[in-house]
């Protein structure tokens, strides 16, 4: 399987574990709102100079999952995971942007939709387009 069709699933089946499908889309304008929503919030963050530091992230959490001196249950090491990715990760302007491609990995995997072919497709006819296919910006 593709790494994008991989990421389609993996975000559909979280949502729909997570109560999100319980009925099926009926207003995908809605979902499409969602993804701009995120990427609202991505605007504020970069605004902000909110940005992740993924350096801080993995050092700290390479330190918390150390200090139980090699007894660290799967419990504890989500504990630690969601401790630290709160501290440098959430809400950063790269966490909003994943928030808005998970929206649109999951809109595609109710819909059914072969990212992997369709971005495939769009890039290569991309490539033969104009300079900035003709347009002024």
């Amino acid at each position: 399987m593709s790494t994008l069709n991989h990421y389609r699933d993996k975000a559909y089946s979280i949502a729909k574990a997570h109560g999100f499908h319980e009925a099926p889309i009926e207003n995908i304008g809605e979902k499409l709102m969602l993804v701009v929503s995120e990427l609202g919030e991505a605007l504020e963050a970069d605004r902000k100079g909110s940005k992740a530091n993924l350096e801080f992230f993995k050092e700290r959490l390479e330190q918390l999952n150390n200090s139980h001196n090699g007894e660290l249950t799967e419990e504890v090491r989500n504990e630690n995971f969601n401790k630290v990715f709160k501290t440098y990760i959430k809400d950063t302007f790269e966490d909003e942007i994943a928030d808005s491609i998970i929206r649109l990995f999951d809109l595609c995997g109710s819909l059914g939709i072969d990212l992997e072919t369709h971005v495939g497709l769009k890039m290569k006819y991309n490539e033969g387009r104009g300079y900035k296919h003709g347009k002024l910006y």
